[in-house]
């Protein structure tokens, strides 16, 4: 949901399964969300919007989040007032060690409840607006697909709903249609990268499988797209053509 005088997000995701669930989660609020998927595209957004809040993945092509926030508090005309959120599914250690230091807003952890999500963007506008922003009209379907005529039907199912979508089945069933016609191109993407020994599109494309499986209740499915991650990010070429051969089986499968 849009004005004129909405607020600016500005959503730094290269994934569209995930980029989607934001949008779902967040369209009742008074925002306008821009997305884009690479930090030379955020860079040249935040030259030229007023952005009040970044909530950027870690995991990108090309430069990463991290860079992101650096070059950002490095040009005080970049940065302004805008916060800055990380999300990301991989929040290790390490990661955490050199996320210390840098001026977020906020760490979230994907995959993510909407009501939390909802939470970060209202707690950082509320700094700039009233919290009475937010309405309570009934939820938009901005998923681009065509709704789900099945319902959920299954105790992973009802988890997903309770823990990811707010005990919303709706939006559940929705966001799942979308990610099931978002999973044929996953698949070529997936192959193409496998034909080319491309093991960092892999990793990329296994680490976004991973968050989106799980926000599904497929826990298992989300296990393999790990360790297929885990084996592009040491160019296992053996593991990595038999794992993506094992998940593309699986995604597949409604």
């Amino acid at each position: 949901m849009t004005s004129s005088a909405a607020p600016c997000v500005l959503l730094v995701e290269d994934d569209s399964s995930i980029a989607r669930f934001v949008s779902m989660a967040l369209d009742q609020l008074p925002i306008e969300l821009l997305t884009c998927t690479t930090v030379p595209a955020a860079l040249a957004l935040l030259q030229h919007r007023d952005v009040k809040l970044v909530i950027t993945d870690l995991m990108l092509p090309g430069e990463s989040g991290i860079s992101l926030v650096q070059r950002m508090a490095a040009d005080p005309g970049l940065r302004r007032d805008t916060l800055v959120a990380v999300f990301s599914a991989g929040l290790t250690p390490a990661v955490k060690e050199q996320l210390q230091g840098l001026d977020l807003w906020r760490v979230l952890s994907k995959p993510i409840a909407v009501q939390e999500l909802e939470a970060c963007v209202q707690d950082a506008l509320a700094l700039r607006a009233p919290a009475s922003a937010a309405t309570s009209a009934a939820p938009v379907d901005v998923s681009g697909a065509e709704p789900s005529t099945s319902s959920p039907n299954s105790a992973a199912d009802a988890l997903a709903i309770a823990t990811h979508f707010g005990g919303d089945a709706h939006l559940f069933t929705t966001y799942r249609a979308a990610c099931l016609q978002q999973f044929a191109a996953d698949v070529q993407t997936g192959d193409a990268a496998a034909q080319a020994a491309d093991w960092g599109a892999l990793r990329r494309l296994a680490h976004s499988l991973a968050t989106v499986l799980l926000t599904l209740g497929r826990p298992d499915d989300s296990l393999m797209a790990r360790a297929l991650e885990d084996a592009a990010a040491i160019n296992d070429a053996s593991a990595c053509r038999s794992g993506w051969d094992r998940l593309r089986q699986r995604l597949a499968q409604p």
